[in-house]
């Protein structure tokens, strides 16, 4: 798949997706980030009453003034509420960093999942033949120290992700509790891949094929393909597509995923110029031929979304679980100097029979409920309803 460098959908956890690559044809002024000029031509005054506001509160706090940094930014996250749009906004660099390594499906780290506990403790589980495992890390170490910075139970995930990811070839120190025994490693980054699909055949129905899309990313299509092929060659004769809790990703990603199992329009997006330009499947899919459910949630959003609507559009198969997120708008993102980036809004997207989803989301074919209790004790009565309405 070759990614497109205009176009991306994407959210996280209703959030944010951000690909600073994806948008190489956007050439970010540093206009961006100044106050917008107004229609009389009042930019002048505008900046004095900001430089007036500034002074102002400067002379007058009692406490400690915020660097030059945080004021700009300040300036630039208000600015982007004035356009009243939850998904127009300013990101800052660290964050911009962390999403883009999340839709380019690899990043520069250790090799180590992070896990919070209850006391706030942080714990590493290294991944087999990655850095971390190599360096002598092990399941279960306790991270207390990571790049010289002290780990403890008010340190965020995102700021232990920061201090462990780098650029490919680098080192890093972190130091571990084990058994009550501090230990040091010094590890040299690599490059971990993080896929965004995963897949088995269900112990339940041997010949169901199950594949679940946690995020849209560069990746996930051939990640995809290589799922069916997987499955087929293991007997699978029908697929249950689960995107539950997927938040979205790449528009393009969504267009190639769900041209592995319908055909014909995808997507419709309508723009401020009133252009409704069509995005079509490819020739063929992996999967068209498979008997198909989808699984889906509230937290099924935006690119997830453009695909469950397709498939439901199209009659393709059934819709099963609960009313989706209903995030119906299409972003770019602009990346700006300093690596932060903007999102802004630029489109509305339509499923191919129009339907308008932002703030309704998608009803399933089959509504069926997925409650604590049922996660807690390890039933799935989505999975159970997709396999019976198979009969």
């Amino acid at each position: 798949m070759r990614p497109s460098f205009r176009r991306m959908t994407g959210i996280l956890l209703i959030g944010l997706l951000i690909e600073l690559g994806f948008i190489a044809g956007v050439v970010a002024s540093p206009s961006l980030i100044q106050l917008p000029q107004t229609s009389t031509n009042n930019s002048t005054t505008n900046l004095s009453l900001l430089n007036e506001a500034w002074s102002v509160a400067e002379q007058q706090f009692f406490g400690t003034l915020p660097s030059d940094q945080a004021r700009l930014y300040a300036t630039i996250h208000g600015l982007m509420t004035a356009f009243n749009d939850p998904y127009t906004v300013f990101v800052e660099p660290p964050a911009t960093q962390r999403q883009s390594e999340q839709l380019s499906g690899k990043f520069g780290g250790i090799g180590a999942g992070i896990r919070r506990e209850a006391n706030g403790r942080y714990i590493l589980s290294p991944y087999p033949d990655q850095p971390a495992a190599k360096a002598g890390v092990q399941e279960g170490d306790v991270l207390i120290n990571a790049a010289g910075q002290v780990i403890s139970a008010s340190t965020t995930l995102d700021a232990i992700s920061d201090l462990l990811r780098g650029e490919v070839g680098t080192p890093v120190t972190i130091a571990v509790d084990r058994q009550a025994k501090q230990l040091s490693f010094t590890i040299t980054r690599a490059e971990i891949a993080t896929p965004s699909v995963t897949w088995r055949m269900l112990s339940q129905a041997p010949d169901t094929g199950y594949i679940a899309i946690s995020i849209f990313s560069q990746t996930t299509r051939d990640e995809l393909v290589k799922a069916v092929d997987a499955l087929r060659q293991q007997g699978a004769q029908r697929l249950i597509l689960d995107l539950r809790d997927n938040g979205g990703g790449l528009l393009d990603a969504a267009i190639d995923v769900a041209g592995q199992f319908i055909d014909g329009t995808v997507l419709i997006e309508s723009r401020r110029n009133g252009n409704q330009p069509e995005y079509s499947a490819g020739p063929a899919g992996a999967a068209r031929d498979l008997p198909l459910r989808v699984l889906v949630n509230h937290s099924t959003a935006s690119a997830s979304e453009i695909v469950a609507g397709a498939i439901q559009d199209k009659q393709r198969g059934l819709l099963i679980g609960d009313q989706t997120y209903g995030k119906g708008s299409v972003q770019n993102i602009m990346p700006l100097s300093d690596g932060s980036s903007l999102h802004v809004t630029v489109a509305q997207w339509l499923t191919p029979n129009r339907r308008q989803i932002t703030g309704k989301g998608l009803t399933p074919d089959v509504v069926v409920g997925r409650t604590q209790a049922d996660v807690d004790t390890g039933r799935d009565p989505q999975i159970d309803q997709a396999l019976a309405s198979f009969q």
